[in-house]
């Protein structure tokens, strides 16, 4: 089968799109078929909107939408199909412009009415003007349709009622008393509005359908609050979702793990998902520990804000079993702008805000330099501030959006500039965006071709995140504070023994790889360029009213060359004394195509909606460069790398490719009974040499309307149930049934594989299961959405110890189970009072991890015997044997936190001080001690919008409760002496002990250490509450601007309040994004930013 879909495929879409661009339709005019019994008027209205593309408008004053009727016709006209549906009743219907108008037929004489031209304009409650509102005189067949100013003109008489109706927004009725020209303000009718959300595949679909949960956040939160990286701008918003910057400023990767961590050793990132196609969101994590690799930015940082139309936050596996492998970690869903039909925007922005270092370690400036590096001598009238060396940072984006179109054809047209400088100096983020798409109906409406492209050109220099290595901050942080830094600014001058410029700073490395932070930040250049293009298209054909068929591709590529250029006297470790210089070369291919058939057809009472597919999924990556040593100094070649010592090549690649079938089935009764069934069969290239060619994994959901089915209290307005079961399956890693040569780029050799091959391995497997329920009431001026959940992820991989005489050292073993549990509640409230409008929605997540079991009891398929794994460490937050580290065990959590080091203690439990030297020791236990977990017990967001008259003020309030957080930046601060608390001790001349005080150095030097702290006098509570955002805007009356355009001006800013914080650093902030234990943890982490700034708004 895998042999077939492989090479059929190409052919089979190849075919589809040929034949769809030459098929033609339908000529004559379209006939109606309709079988319905005892249904709603409005059932019966909306297949007919569907069957003719026309829209049915009409004032719910005069029509009985929820009056019960039959109707079995085949292919009869629009108006016998009318005239039965209204046969006996005082309705008559007119067409204008493409909207069937009902109306009441005449009931009293229009000859004696003074007759008028009645003129006006109709806008939204933002002043925007509707085009298309249908105005009809209540009685009459008289009506008009408002043109693309939102302006109308209709014969009419004094006394007549206007019935203003339009898709979507609240009807109006208005008597004519004069000629004055009218003013009308439509609001958006959230009891009649069909909600519609994006799910898998890029498939639209009813919310009251849906089994299992989604939330959405429109373009426009994205945007109130510009960031680099727009999935910054989510965090807070939604329910269920973890979010956590990088560590490496604007435009860094980001986490983002959705109902908790399920995999002991893949990446538990959610998947993200562009228009329904996969995304091969690569990019620089940053590494963990003190020698991690620094941060970078992701693919997903790379989309321009301003092109996005809104996001779905699927949560849970159920909500993306169609997605394959990768979906088991939650979806973010991005659909992106088009054009409009017959409307013409053009829309200019620029949004700039500036950043200050914000939350870091409290520092002393107070007592001097000892010796060397330490500042633990006498008080000093010096005074020096690390916070200076930080510049204020700036982040502009520009943007410019056309968007046009007409009934056939629409068109979007984006470009945008982001420019970002950091705090750091000599740190810049810059990204240029170029994005068109196009949207083409033809053949009568049979074939809708959408096509798309995507350029994005990306740079950054000296990206820091953490750790020792090219971080200018230790050595920032621990500067003697007796010294004179003003004289380490000149951080190079001329060595007339080498004969270039070398650098200054007379302190000597640490231990620490300490150098001139200057010299780090301008004589360390790290770069990385990147060039993408992303393209895509997609024909549909729709066969009949009810059969359509899709085919898709979309190709995304992305060139790099990243870049390290370390000049002569560079310490060391990093390079010889004429400097060292790094150049690698990096592609990532991405292509994805399927085809998708879809049948939407109603039986009676029942309506059935199925989608079948088919898909190939290919990515790659390879890289090529080599580093080394300089021949000559500060001359930054390949050429001039000594390849005869001290050099590595940097291969490194891998093809990755999916071919996938399935198949969606929703069967739907009376619209308030939905049952849901997907299945899908992946056959993975990661597979390849196991007894298993494929896996298939299904899903099945029900969701119950029962505001449709029952009669409930007039308080609540919408109530549904819903349910579902998920089975999702992923890869294990690739090269695991067949190991490969491993080699080592500092000796140049090959080693043979040390893993034990394995052709018996299975998939990793996530069952989840959840329920819900979605509530509206109080006329839809509240809202609840409540979702419980529990995911158990099985045949995790473990490697466990082998005789060496089997030639190998390591064997795989698949068993464990990982157990998520855990609660999404989001709680929303609507309403408006004379002009002013008030919208605001809670959000609260509480998510339960628990290790149901490891390897142990299992069998060792190398010796046959029994594994015994009683714990199993995964590790250290920092310093080997220093700091915390993370030991899973059956019961605990993936991060549990243990510690194996306290002060010594006597036999009466009192900490041991020395009585001749009043020093302290540190005693190091063989069995550690579990002083809890790096996980929030629960997460909150509460987002607030205020509107009145042009006026919008938006705030955005997050808190994450519980967990714990490590801080080595503290324990090192402590150890040489330059933070607050050991000034503050000193001032009190020593730390309270066993009811008398010890040295302060001798105690600070004791629980810290030049590497980091112990564990167990460095932890802090994570726990914090913030002004996440704030937005104040003003949009300018149309009317002053002769209505030429919408100008709006606003006022902003982010991470504006730390209302509540232990830690010395901000526990949101991630130095890694992919790693699965390294959180909450600062090893001289980049301090988060305070951000304030301002944006224009422009839209003609």
């Amino acid at each position: 089968m895998k042999e077939i879909i492989k090479h059929k495929f190409p052919y089979l879409l190849f075919f589809l799109l040929l034949f769809s661009s030459f098929a033609s339709a339908y000529g004559q005019e379209r006939m109606i078929t309709l079988n319905l019994s005892k249904v709603p008027l409005n059932t019966a209205l909306k297949e007919i909107e569907k069957q003719t593309s026309m829209s049915v408008v009409y004032n719910t004053n005069d029509v009985d939408i929820n009056r019960v009727i039959s109707i079995k016709v085949s292919k009869e006209s629009l108006t016998n199909v009318m005239g039965q549906l209204f046969k006996g009743t005082n309705i008559s219907y007119s067409i204008v412009d493409k909207h069937i108008v009902l109306s009441t037929k005449k009931e009293v004489e229009q000859q004696k009415k003074t007759p008028i031209v009645a003129t006006g304009t109709v806008t939204d409650a933002q002043g925007e003007p509707l085009i298309g509102v249908s105005i009809l005189v209540k009685g009459t067949a008289t009506g008009a349709i408002t043109d693309m100013d939102g302006n109308f003109k209709i014969q009419a008489a004094k006394g007549d009622v206007l019935e203003i109706s339009y898709i979507g927004y609240a009807s109006q009725s208005i008597t004519l008393a004069n000629t004055q020209p009218l003013k009308i303000v439509m609001g958006e009718d959230t009891q009649t509005l069909e909600e519609v959300v994006v799910t898998a595949l890029g498939i639209k679909r009813e919310q009251k359908a849906l089994s299992y949960n989604v939330q959405q956040v429109k373009g426009e939160a994205l945007t109130a609050v510009k960031d680099a990286n727009f999935i910054n701008s989510l965090a807070g918003k939604v329910a269920g979702v973890q979010i956590s910057s990088g560590a490496t400023g604007a435009g860094g990767a980001t986490r983002v793990v959705m109902r908790g961590m399920k995999s002991l050793t893949k990446n538990n990132n959610a998947l993200y998902v562009i228009d329904g196609v996969p995304m091969f969101n690569t990019g620089s994590s940053g590494g963990d520990g003190q020698y991690g690799s620094m941060g970078g930015s992701d693919a997903v940082a790379d989309l321009n804000p301003d092109d996005i139309e809104s996001i779905s936050m699927m949560t849970g596996p159920s909500a993306a079993a169609l997605y394959g492998s990768a979906a088991a970690n939650g979806v973010v869903l991005v659909n992106t702008k088009k054009g409009k039909k017959e409307k013409i925007s053009l829309t200019v922005s620029n949004s700039t805000t500036f950043s200050k270092a914000y939350i870091m370690p409290e520092m002393q400036n107070r007592y001097g330099t000892s010796s060397g590096l330490f500042s633990w001598g006498d008080l000093t009238d010096k005074r020096y501030d690390p916070k200076d060396f930080f510049n204020t940072g700036s982040n502009i984006i520009n943007s410019i959006t056309l968007s046009t179109g007409s009934d056939k054809n629409q068109t979007y047209f984006s470009a945008s500039t982001t420019n970002s400088d950091g705090i750091l100096p000599n740190n810049s983020y810059n990204r240029y965006n170029f994005t068109a798409r196009n949207t083409t109906n033809f053949l009568n409406d049979k074939l809708t071709l959408d096509i798309g492209a995507q350029y994005i050109i990306q740079n950054n220099t000296n990206m820091v995140s953490q750790g020792q290595y090219y971080n200018p901050l230790p050595a920032l942080y621990l500067f003697p504070r007796g010294d004179n830094f003003d004289e380490i600014r000149l951080y190079e001058r001329y060595d007339t023994n080498y004969g270039f410029m070398k650098q200054y700073w007379p302190y000597g490395d640490g231990g620490l790889s300490l150098q001139n932070p200057y010299w780090t930040q301008n004589r360390i250049r790290r770069t990385s360029d990147k060039k993408r293009y992303m393209l895509n298209a997609s024909l549909k054909w729709k066969i009949t009213d009810w059969l359509n068929i899709t085919g898709r591709v979309n190709l995304d590529n992305s060139d790099y060359r990243n870049k390290t250029e370390k000049y002569a006297s560079t310490l060391a470790t990093f390079c010889s004394v004429n400097g060292g210089f790094e150049d690698a070369m990096r592609q990532e291919r991405s292509l994805y195509t399927d085809v998708l058939a879809t049948v939407d057809k109603t039986f009676g009472d029942f309506r059935l909606n199925t989608n079948i597919g088919m898909s190939l999924y290919h990515t790659s990556m390879q890289t090529i460069g080599f580093a080394g040593d300089l021949i000559i100094p500060n001359f930054f070649a390949l050429n001039n790398i000594n390849y005869a010592a001290n050099y590595k090549p940097l291969p490194d690649g891998y093809d990755d490719e999916v071919q996938s079938i399935f198949a969606n089935v929703e069967l739907g009764w009376r619209s308030q009974l939905y049952l849901t069934l997907t299945g899908r069969n992946d056959w993975d290239s990661k597979l390849a040499f196991s007894n298993q060619s494929s896996y298939f994994y299904p899903s099945v959901g029900l969701s119950a309307v029962l505001t449709e089915m029952f009669a409930l209290p007039k308080i609540i307005s919408y109530a549904k149930v819903r349910g579902s079961y998920t089975v999702v399956a992923s890869s294990f890693d690739r090269y695991l049934t067949n190991p490969g040569y491993e080699y080592n780029s500092q000796t140049h050799n090959w080693a043979n594989p040390t893993v034990y091959p394995m052709n018996n391995l299975k998939p990793e497997k996530t069952k989840s299961w959840e329920i819900g329920l979605n509530l509206k009431f109080w006329e839809n001026r509240f809202n609840l959405d409540a979702t419980y959940y529990r995911s158990n992820t099985l045949n995790q991989t473990f490697k466990v110890d082998i005789p060496s005489s089997s030639g190998y050292n390591k064997a795989i073993v698949q068993t464990g189970n990982v157990q998520n549990q855990g609660i999404e509640l989001a709680l929303g409230f609507t309403d408006e009072w004379g002009g002013f409008r008030w919208a605001s929605n809670a959000t609260f997540t509480l998510n339960r991890n628990k290790v149901k079991r490891l390897a142990g009891g299992s069998t060792n398929p190398v010796t046959g015997e029994l594994i015994d794994m009683p714990n199993m460490p995964v590790g250290w937050l920092g310093k080997e044997n220093v700091a915390p580290r993370v030991i899973l065990t059956e019961g605990g959590t993936m991060t549990d936190i243990y510690v194996y080091n306290e002060l010594t203690k006597d036999n009466n439990g009192n900490i041991k001080v020395d009585s001749q030297t009043g020093g302290l020791s540190m005693h190091t236990a063989e069995t550690p001690t579990k002083v809890g977990n790096l996980n929030a017990n629960y997460n909150l967001g509460w987002t607030n919008n205020f509107t009145y008259k042009g006026i919008n003020l938006g705030v955005v309030l997050s808190a994450r409760v519980g967990g714990l957080a490590y801080s080595a930046t503290q324990g090192v601060l402590d150890y040489y002496g330059v933070s607050s608390i050991t000034a503050n001790a000193r001032d009190n001349k020593g730390v309270p002990m066993n009811n008398g005080k010890v040295d302060t150095q001798k105690y600070f030097q004791t629980i810290g250490t030049g590497e980091g702290g112990y564990g167990r006098y460095y932890l802090y509570s994570a726990t914090n509450v913030r002004l996440q955002e704030l937005s104040l805007s003003y949009t300018l009356p149309k009317k002053w601007l002769n209505n030429v355009a919408n100008v709006t001006f606003g006022l902003v800013g982010r991470n504006l309040w730390m209302i509540y914080c232990k830690a010395p650093f901000d526990p949101e902030l991630s130095a890694s994004t992919s790693s699965n234990y390294y959180m909450n943890v600062d090893y001289f982490m980049q301090p988060s930013m305070r951000n304030i700034g301002f944006n224009v708004k422009v839209q003609f």
